[in-house]
């Protein structure tokens, strides 16, 4: 849908995810979306890299979810929420609920 604007698929789904979800880690990422987890890595180190992301290790893990001392995530999540509440149900069902 929006790819085009997000780089790519890849950075489309950890961004709506996050958006769904609030935070995130690769591999539960990845395997809702049915994607490499080194794919989703590598766009959560790129938003974490640029601002917009944090993360914190649990143990080993490392969840992500948004920087809001980011002026901008604000807004982003506004676009983020929007593109949510278009999604065809039978999406929202697959990959938010």
């Amino acid at each position: 849908m929006m790819e085009a604007v997000f780089g790519s698929v890849a950075a489309q789904c950890v961004l709506l995810y996050l958006q769904n979800y609030s935070e995130g880690y690769a591999r539960g990422i990845a395997e809702k979306f049915d994607m490499a987890a080194s794919q989703v890595f590598k766009q959560l180190h790129k938003f974490e890299d640029g601002g917009l992301l944090v993360s914190r290790a649990i143990g080993k893990t490392r969840v992500y979810y948004w920087n809001e001392q980011n002026p901008l995530v604000a807004d982003l999540r506004l676009l983020l929420q929007s593109l949510l509440e278009s999604l065809p149900e039978a999406e929202m069902t697959r990959y938010y609920r």
